[in-house]
């Protein structure tokens, strides 16, 4: 898919209100694409929609939560209806849990599932068929993380998360081929996005004092969610099966590849950076 000029298509991004998902969104719009985007943030949602309908696009925004299938549902039946089939699904609505597994509560894993794994579910669920149906091909971008293929012992159930995402996306890739529909596995690294704030803490992790280095740490890396949405748009049009955004999720990702047992120590040692 030629992402340099998006005139007379469509992209569907969840998860718009704020940080990728809303710097993607703007960016497809500049490039002259139609938007659909839903976020439980009203208030970043509303900003993100009068944004893109400055820029002159058709925008259909809805509130939605992505892990509540009939949400979603109505979501897809208010989008088709009006736009028909999308050309471009991203799937990025998710949150985070820093946590080892001995201090998260099952209800963490509930929570974060339902919004990490089955809301990408359900976003492929209910666009991908039409998608399919229209015959005419398209693309599907899926944010994991390089938490996705590098696991980390501070973000065990994020980490989950990530690595279902992965594999979801990776068999999809294969299933929808004879479609001529694409399929991205996004993985961003240290990105300063609001969830460094709105993420769940468990244990060592709940720590303010905590959180505030982690905070502090991704504001001096600096790398924002502006780049990472010019990268998700340039791999998407590479079709690339895994797409490693930033330096360190590259690194991350040839060193998974090379030396597991070497990705553990790494792993650890960014994890005690943060206590």
């Amino acid at each position: 898919m030629d992402t340099s000029n998006l005139q007379g298509r469509t992209v569907l991004v969840t998860g718009a209100g704020s940080g990728i998902g809303r710097e993607t969104a703007l960016l497809a719009a500049r490039r002259g694409a139609d938007l659909a985007i839903c976020d439980v943030d009203d208030a970043g949602l509303a900003e993100a929609e009068t944004s893109a309908r400055a820029l002159g696009r058709s925008v259909l925004a809805r509130h939605v939560d992505v892990a509540d299938r009939d949400q979603m549902r109505e979501f897809a039946a208010a989008v088709h209806g009006e736009s028909g089939p999308v050309d471009l699904l991203v799937n990025n609505a998710g949150v985070g849990l820093a946590a080892g597994f001995l201090d998260i509560e099952l209800d963490d894993w509930n929570w974060i599932l339902a919004i990490n794994v089955m809301g990408v579910v359900h976003g492929c669920h209910f666009f991908v068929p039409n998608m399919i149906e229209r015959g005419t091909g398209g693309h599907v971008a899926n944010l994991s993380s390089m938490a996705g293929f590098h696991a980390s012992p501070a973000l065990t159930a994020y980490t989950a998360t990530k690595f279902a995402v992965l594999g979801l996306s990776e068999a999809l890739r294969e299933e929808l081929r004879p479609h001529g529909i694409g399929v991205t596995a996004i993985c961003p690294g240290i990105v300063n996005t609001p969830i460094t704030t709105s993420a769940r803490a468990r244990g060592a992790a709940a720590d303010p004092k905590v959180r505030e280095r982690l905070v502090a740490l991704y504001q001096r890396r600096n790398y924002g969610p502006d780049r990472v949405a010019l990268n998700i748009l340039k791999a998407v049009e590479r079709n690339r099966s895994v797409a490693p955004i930033t330096p360190e999720a590259w690194l991350a990702y040839a060193m998974k590849r090379m030396s597991p047992r070497l990705a553990g120590w790494t792993a650890r040692r960014m994890a005690a950076m943060t206590e």
